[in-house]
């Protein structure tokens, strides 16, 4: 019998901006992050830390996670 992993979190560990964290998303939301990263020449850790540069801006009070998740989708192509 086969597992359906759609929709299971991965969480992964990075250093972003000076610190340690921990980022848990679906592996569609990695896959997608991974694309934006290379085609902007970034690497992903860098990408996600202009990300958490924005939202500690916009809406302090957002997850990371969540921040990450609607910036995909922002940035998403048709």
């Amino acid at each position: 019998m086969m597992t359906d992993t759609r929709g299971a979190l991965q969480k992964r560990s990075m250093r972003i901006a000076g610190h340690r964290t921990s980022l848990a998303l679906e592996a569609e939301f990695w896959a997608a992050l991974e694309r934006i990263a290379r085609d902007r020449s970034m690497t992903l850790p860098v990408l996600i830390a202009s990300i958490d540069e924005r939202r500690s801006k916009e809406a302090p009070e957002a997850s990371l996670a969540s921040a990450v998740r609607v910036f995909v989708l922002e940035n998403r192509l048709n």
